[in-house]
């Protein structure tokens, strides 16, 4: 270890938390960092003050974590993920700090409403849905549960994009969340790495030992870090989000500028900046997927530079690298990182390649987040060989090692070695990425035990058979802070009144709820905290989008990206037959009913976007329909993000998990609804079945195939045709749609999309459907009972905390990691 002597400073005293102080605190930042006379301040200075003001105290425990992990030598961990949905953070930063009762008294002595200027803050638009969202709850648990980490990531300037709706169709606008700044982050120039791409390769050979190879990149940009502290629980920690932002080694080209050619000259800049600016830029075309394996390589690379520079900082060599450093890579976007770690450490630190190989394997994981094979990501081997040829050297090499080692085998046949193979040939031959990242790490981990179990017998059967040891199971979680304690402070204070507050420490220690499920006062209570969080929601609809709607009536909602798999078509197809139900039989008591959807769809994905059509024709019709007599109202929200999330999710009833079985990894959407006492309707899919173990039974709903059963009637070839000929109801409501009923600007607007079912039904929907709409009869008749209903929505809340990141991470850090 280097031991190199550096003068002691003095850690500063720990700054006052009395509102007089932080008041006049806010008042200091407004006036000399901000150039505003109180007088004239508007909200969003006092919410740039008030950060400023909690930055300062942040810094203090952000210094003493980062010093701590140098005198210790502990094991630090590196997340890497080409998203993090962290959302606001004031609130976050307020609550975990303990100074939200504080800060309230401190504006408000100054006439400002802290829940007004929160809500200014923008979303930094950093993900998309559950990737990224875990992502940003892993950070905040690492930080609790005192792991010293750092999140990698992207630096986005507009992130996915700001969705709206232009008559119903979902419109994409840039979603400009840093166009005034971010006063969390701080730049850091001195950690700045040249990314390069394209160029050649050129070999030194070397007498004595493996020849060198010298990587001559023939394009080559700045990642340029930010870093956001992240803040755990109580203050305990503060850990580091770094994020890269692209910039060009030449700015502007002065010669071709000063000529007249001023596109030309700004061409290097845009090129750079155009890396960083979008997230997932749509890959349906050739420079659509260059763009973005450009920037999954740019990310990881600069992650990979910048962890082995601080290693060496520290330590004398890399060979101590799996023993103080853990990579996890969040889904198969890194992937890459196994092939730049190898070329780091053999071609620029010098290292002998199956040493190498070694050391890359003890330090990195590997987290698989689906079962899609699309989604695993491959790359055309002409793509990836132009832009990284030194790489792609790199992975024939690592690919020979592991085809020579199942050879060896004996066991294996050849199609098994194809499957095993990092390259596709059948058809187009491709980079396999997740086969990479496999080979690549000591840990491959899945996010709920039924995702788990499938992998071994799905993506990678034969992976599995070659290493079977690696594969294990890390069931997702969410953190309580953001996901009960801010965003339902109701229905905390209310835990709080009945069981103590060691839950705000330990989530697994709302158990002792249990106990007030059945308990008359407690149920009014809760329900009157739901009720309160309806309106809330009933208020945001209403002043967004003009819709008034009814608190009294179940809240049924569905918010996740929007994919043919999660199955928004199935909910709105039950919406379609519940509406001809209530207008044919007016003399039946439904119950009243507000079907509330949110999310986004890949720009390029045309199924999904004209899913989201369909939900707006729907509820056009349905909200407009006097017959209906406002049983029955259908909602789409636009533009889905953290905060949107945080409104919604306390104020649901019904919980909609219904993708169909054996697709959806884990979800931790479910998980929000029921810790905030949703009642869950959904398959026996993702985490749904661990959530049926803990909550109950008798305390979440299940219908439809199970995942062994949609393989089974996929392989069968099943006959949906048939099935709907046999349902009434949904061969009315297929009609009904597919005839143009809800489109009469265009009657065959749908056709094709219903069609599909008829056809195929790839995703189970005519064969999941009259079991979904009897579940949905019966939570109907749930409902009728409110005592019933509060009694299994409190069980819920009391039995969700072993699903707190917390418990995730502390299994990470012991099993994967050897971290904390």
């Amino acid at each position: 270890m280097n031991t190199v002597s550096k003068p002691t400073i003095p850690s500063p005293a720990p700054r006052s938390s009395k509102p007089e102080i932080l008041a006049e605190e806010i008042i200091e930042r407004l006036t000399y960092r901000i150039g505003k006379d109180a007088k004239v301040a508007k909200p969003h200075d006092w919410l740039t003050a008030t950060i400023l003001v909690l930055r300062d105290r942040i810094i203090d425990k952000w210094m003493e974590s980062t010093r701590r992990v140098y005198a210790t030598g502990d094991k630090r961990v590196y997340y890497l993920s080409l998203e993090f949905l962290i959302g606001r953070l004031m609130r976050d930063a307020v609550s975990n700090l303990g100074l939200m009762e504080q800060v309230r008294d401190a504006l408000a002595s100054l006439g400002v409403d802290v829940s007004v200027i929160a809500g200014l803050e923008p979303d930094a638009a950093l993900g998309n849905g559950g990737l990224g969202r875990l992502a940003a709850c892993f950070m905040e648990s690492m930080a609790t549960v005192e792991v010293p980490a750092y999140g990698y990531g992207i630096r986005y300037v507009h992130g996915l994009f700001r969705q709206q709706l232009a008559d119903g169709w979902q419109v994409e606008l840039p979603e400009s969340w840093l166009a005034h700044g971010n006063p969390w982050e701080f730049e850091r120039r001195e950690s700045a790495y040249e990314i390069g791409f394209g160029g050649t390769v050129d070999v030194v050979n070397n007498p004595e030992g493996e020849p060198r190879y010298v990587w001559k990149p023939a394009e080559r940009v700045i990642a340029a870090a930010f870093d956001t502290p992240v803040v755990g629980w109580r203050g305990k920690r503060v850990n580091t989000l770094r994020l890269w932002s692209a910039q060009p080694i030449d700015p502007i080209l002065l010669d071709a500028f000063n000529a007249g050619d001023h596109i030309g000259a700004l061409r290097e800049s845009n090129k750079a900046e155009s890396l960083t600016r979008v997230l997932y830029p749509a890959d349906a075309t050739a420079a659509g997927q260059e763009l973005r394996l450009r920037q999954e390589f740019f990310f990881s690379s600069a992650s990979l530079q910048d962890i082995l520079r601080r290693h060496l900082q520290q330590y004398d060599d890399f060979t101590s690298l799996p023993d103080k450093v853990a990579i996890q890579l969040n889904d198969t976007h890194p992937a890459v990182s196994v092939a730049e770690l190898m070329r780091l450490l053999c071609d620029v630190h010098g290292m002998e390649f199956d040493l190498a190989w070694d050391i890359t394997r003890g330090t990195i994981g590997y987290t698989n987040h689906t079962l899609l094979p699309e989604a695993l990501e491959t790359w055309p081997i002409p793509l990836f060989e132009r832009l990284l040829p030194r790489h792609m050297q790199i992975i024939y090499a690592i690919n020979a090692k592991v085809l020579l080692e199942a050879r060896r085998n004996k066991s294996f046949s050849e199609t098994e070695i194809r499957s095993i193979s990092l390259i596709e040939e059948s058809g187009e031959r491709r980079v396999r990425m997740g086969n990479l990242a496999f080979v690549g790490a000591h840990s491959i981990n899945g996010v709920s035990a039924l995702h788990t179990d499938l992998m071994k017998v799905t993506v990678f059967a034969d992976l599995h058979k070659l290493y079977p040891d690696r594969i294990n199971n890390k069931t997702n979680g969410i953190t309580p802070r953001r996901w009960l304690q801010q965003c339902n402070p109701g229905l905390t204070s209310l835990i709080r009144e009945a069981i103590g507050d060691d839950f705000l420490d330990d989530a697994e220690k709302l158990k002792p709820l249990d106990k007030f499920a059945s308990d008359a006062s407690f149920q009014e209570k809760f329900a009157a905290v739901k009720r309160a969080n309806k309106v809330a929601l009933s208020n945001l609809v209403a002043s967004r989008m003009g819709i008034k709607l009814d608190p009294s009536a179940m809240f049924d909602i569905q918010i996740k990206r929007i994919h043919e798999y999660k199955r928004q078509l199935l909910n709105v197809i039950e919406a379609v037959a519940l509406y001809d139900q209530i207008r044919s039989h007016p003399e039946l008591d439904w119950v009243p009913r507000v079907k509330l959807f949110a999310g986004k769809a890949a720009p390029s994905y045309h199924n999904a976007k004209l899913i989201i059509k369909l939900i707006n024709d729907v509820a056009r019709t349905i909200n407009n329909d006097p017959a209906v007599r406002g049983l029955l109202k259908v909602v789409f929200v636009p533009n889905y993000n953290v905060s949107l999330a945080e409104v919604m999710v306390p104020a649901a009833d019904l919980s909609e998990q219904i993708s169909t079985a054996g697709m959806e990894a884990s979800g931790t959407g479910n998980m929000k609804f029921a810790l905030n006492g949703a009642l869950t309707i959904g398959t026996l899919d993702g985490a749904n079945v661990e959530m049926r173990d803990h909550v109950g039974e008798d305390n979440i709903i299940i219908f439809g195939l199970r995942a062994d059963e949609v393989a089974a009637a996929r392989a069968d070839g099943h006959n949906p045709r048939a099935i709907i000929e046999a349902s009434r109801e949904l061969s009315q409501a297929l009609q009904a749609i597919s005839s143009g009923v809800f489109s009469h600007d265009d009657r065959n607007r749908y056709s094709a999309l219903i069609e599909g079912i008829y056809a195929h039904d790839w995703f189970m929907v005519a064969a999941d459907f009259d079991a979904y709409a009897q579940a949905q009869r019966d939570v109907d008749q749930l409902w009728t009972d409110p005592s019933t209903w509060n009694s299994k929505a409190i069980c819920n809340t009391a039995r969700m905390g072993w699903f707190s990141s917390d418990r995730t991470i502390r299994q990470y850090a012991k099993e994967i990691w050897r971290a904390g």
